[in-house]
Order: C-alpha cells, then structure tokens, then sequence
C-alpha cells in the first residue's frame, strides 16, 4: 500500500522563496568579495607574481632542449668533417670500398643510436649503416643547401628525432664533393627534459606558494588603511566628528586621509550651525511670545485690582499688537529662507525692467528712510533688462536698503547705483551708517547673526535679512559682496547674469 503525502500548496512556494532569498544572499557576499579591493589587489599581486614563473619555466625547458640538440649537431658536424678527410684520402667517394671507413660510419651510427648515409656529388647514396638505400639516389632541399655549402640541422619534436647533413669539402678546391645524412633519436634529450621539467615543477610549486602568501600579506597590508577608515566610520563613539585621522602610509592614503578630515570639519560645523540655528530660533520665538505673556498678565493683575484706563488698555494692546507682527516677521523670513533652501526651490524667472522694479522698491522705502532723514538717491547708467524672480530679487534689495536705514545715522543718506555689461548687471547699495567691523563681515550673512547684539531690540529686524539676501542672490547665479569699515559706512555689491541659466553657478 503506497503512502501519499499531499504538502500545503503553499509550502512549495515558502521553499522556492526561501531557495531564491538564500541565493540572493550567496550572491551578494560573492559580489562583495570580488568587488572587493581585497580581493583585486590579490588577484593582481598574484598575476604579477605568477606570470614571470610560468614564464621562466617555459623559457628554461625549451631553452635547455634548444642547447642540447644544438651541441648535439655540432657534435656530429665535428665528427663528420674528421671522417671526411678520411673519405677523401681512401678514395671512398669513387671506389666505395674502404674497411677503415666503413668502421668509422658503423662506430658514429652506433654512438647516436642512429643511421649515417653518405651521398656523393651525382646524389647517390654511396653508404648506409641501415643498409636500406645504397645506390639509390636522393634528392631533398637540405641536400642541395648543403651542396651549396651551407650546414643544415633539422629537429623534429613531434617524431623525437635530430637530421643533420654535413658537407664533405675537398681541401684543395673547397669544393663540396659529398655529403653526410645523419639521423639520431632523441629519446635521450626528452628523457632529460621530462627530469629537468619535475625539478622545475618542483621549485615552481615552492615559488608559487610563497608568492601567494606574499600576495596575500600585500593585498592586506595595502588595504589595511581603508579599513581603518570604515572603521572609523562605522563606530558608535564620537571619535568620527571629534579626531582627525593621519594615514601617511601612502600618498594615496594620506590624500583620502585629508579630505576625510576636511570633509568631518565641514560635517562638524553644519553641526555647530544646525545647533546654533535652532537655538537662534527658539530664542526669537519665544522673546516675542514672553512679550505678550507678560503684557498679558499684567492686563489680567490690573483687571483683578479694578478697572483697566483706556489709555493702559490701548498702549498694552498696542505692545502685544507690535510683538505679534514681530513673530509673524520671524516666522515669514523663516517659511522665506525654507523656501530658498529646499534642492529645487520654486523660482519664476522672467525678462525684467530693473531699473523700474528697484525704482519700485526705493518708492516704498522712502517714507520709512524719511522719518529719520535720510536720503535715499539712484544711479542708473543704462537701462537694464534681466532674467529674475521678481519676488526673490525685491526681497534681497529691500533687505539690503532697509539695512541701510537701520544702521545708517540720523539725516545719513543711502546711494543706489546701477550698471551693466555684456554679461552681468551690477546693484550697489552705499549707505552712511556705522558700519561692520572687520571680524564681523564673514559672518554677516548667517542667520541670526547680529554684529551689535546688545542693541539688536532697539534696532529691530530679526537677523535673517542678510541671510535671505544671500540665499535669493545664489538663487539667481550670482555673487554679493560686502565692504565696510566702522563708523564710515557699508557698501554691498551685488553681481547678477542678465540671462538665468540652469546649470551656472556662482559662490558668494
């Protein structure tokens, strides 16, 4: 009786799951390992290493096969010219016959193992130690090189065998009169060379081994300073934004070990900066709301006592009214410099008339400058049309001339310049006020920053005017600068492209 199991259906769905997740891991610790320096610099040390063994083993087999069929050749040639001038002294060319000679041939072909064939000058065989050939003639390329007076050699691995033809010279005439066909076996030089090949193999194999552990100490000595690195960047401590590392290892090391620490000191003052802004903001948002608290209470500790005069009601609510606008400012400039912060802020950009629209801006402005005198003039050389945001551009200059009312003198003055080129047009806002000390003048445009903090209430604003300037300047490719000594007054500088192009950019 057969038993049938019947698995869940969706069993073999979980298991062909779990099959895939599992290769998905395997593959991915493969792809890490080779992908991984490590593992290159090994493979590469390897290669270097590995490649002139090979090499030197292969050149020193053929090398030594080489050598010995050569001496080998030029062991028979030796022997064949002694035998020629005993052929040509008995006449053994002519008559054939000589037991001297004879014996001579049968010793050469006995000490090679070989066959020895004697060949006149017609090509006809005159002795053959085999026996096979005599009186035959023969005709074959090595034969008439040699007739021609050349000494060939010919070595054939796949068949183990070494042919060399000799020329038998007469002294007088050094004419070529015979020649010697001498065949031998190479069974002895491949014997030699299968021995030489095990010892080889043998100091290979030991060389192969050690340059794998060298390799393999290498890859880990040269990678061991981008591991020090990852591991510091992957600890829990505060080590990664509080100590610069030094790696002069290398040149390479010592490079990545620099822009490390430029990149952890530019990390750290984001920091600072993120923790001092949001300090600046708590503090300006909750001045303005411990402003109203305290008004407010003090209405509610008068109501209690009696009834409120009109004139204490209205001045109160008329604080509360000014603190109110205060945090809605502050909160305005903020949702302004988030909106010009953002990677894609929104920005609409549009041929624009400058000199009206900064003829605009002053128009608003002149009442406020009058109240304390101040006189607000503008320059303009030549009409100017540009590529802005109208919006944002109000908002950077109106900021930079109210600046300039702020912090300017009673019955000081403010003067706007505009000028233009094929390029760019310029806006600059000189005023008579008291001016920015010289440490002051790198940080001005941070928010919150304020030059004078103790009369920063009486002055008013809410330090993000300078930064908003900036942000809506960048915004538009361009660059501001600020020059200023105390008490003579400040003149900013605002450079602008006439076109708006996506990809420009310049640094303030």
């Amino acid at each position: 009786m057969a038993l049938a199991i019947k698995f869940p259906a969706n069993s073999r769905a979980g298991f062909d799951t779990g099959r895939t997740f599992w290769l998905m891991r395997q593959k991915g610790k493969l792809k890490r390992i080779f992908g991984s320096m490590h593992f290159r610099v090994l493979i590469m040390v390897l290669l270097i290493g590995l490649t002139p063994v090979f090499l030197m083993k292969w050149g020193i087999l053929n090398g030594f096969e080489e050598q010995i069929v050569s001496m080998r050749a030029s062991m028979i040639r030796n022997q064949c010219s002694r035998l020629g001038a005993d052929i040509l002294d008995a006449g053994f060319l002519s008559n054939g016959t000589s037991d001297v000679v004879d014996k001579e041939l049968n010793q050469i072909a006995e000490l090679y193992s070989g066959r020895v064939i004697l060949v006149n000058s017609r090509f006809k065989i005159i002795r053959d130690t085999y026996l096979l050939d005599e009186g035959k003639t023969v005709v074959a390329r090595e034969l008439i090189e040699c007739f021609q007076g050349d000494d060939t050699e010919y070595y054939n691995a796949e068949n183990d065998f070494i042919e060399v033809v000799c020329p038998v010279i007469e002294d007088t005439t050094k004419a070529v009169v015979g020649a010697f066909i001498v065949s031998i076996p190479t069974t002895d030089i491949i014997l030699a060379r299968r021995n030489l090949s095990r010892a080889v193999l043998i100091i290979e194999v030991v060389i192969v081994l050690l340059i794998i552990g060298v390799s393999f100490y290498a890859s880990r000595l040269l990678v061991r300073p981008f591991g020090k690195v990852t591991a510091l960047m992957n600890s829990d401590g505060a080590d990664f934004l509080t100590d610069d590392i030094s790696m002069p290892e290398y040149t390479e090391t010592e490079l990545l070990s620099e822009a490390y620490n430029q990149m952890r000191h530019r990390l750290q003052a984001q920091e600072e900066s993120r923790q001092m802004f949001v300090s600046n903001v708590s503090h300006e948002l909750k001045t303005p709301m411990t402003s109203m608290k305290v008004l407010s209470d003090s209405l509610i500790q008068q109501a209690e006592v009696g009834e409120v005069p009109n004139e204490l009601y209205k001045e109160f609510m008329i604080d509360i009214g000014e603190e109110i606008d205060r945090e809605n400012k502050i909160i305005t400039d903020l949702l302004n410099l988030v909106r010009m912060d953002r990677s894609s802020p929104d920005i609409h950009i549009e041929d624009t008339n400058i000199n009206d629209l900064i003829g605009l801006i002053l128009k608003r402005l002149r009442p406020i400058a009058a109240k304390r005198g101040i006189e607000i003039t503008l320059d303009s050389y030549k009409p100017i049309i540009a590529q802005v945001d109208q919006t944002k551009f109000t908002l950077a200059i109106s900021n930079l001339v109210e600046n300039g009312i702020k912090y300017n003198k009673d019955n000081g003055w403010i003067h706007i310049s505009l000028n233009v080129d094929s390029t760019y047009f310029f806006v600059k806002v000189q005023d008579s006020g008291i001016g920015i000390p010289q440490e002051d003048q790198s940080q001005i445009f941070e928010r919150f920053y304020r030059v004078d903090k103790s009369h920063s209430r009486e002055i008013g604003g809410t330090g993000l005017g300078l930064a908003i300037t900036r942000q809506a300047v960048l915004m538009h490719h361009g660059a501001i600068r600020v020059y200023s000594r105390e008490g003579e007054g400040t003149t900013f500088t605002v450079r602008i492209p006439l076109r708006y192009s996506e990809t420009e950019q310049e640094q303030v």
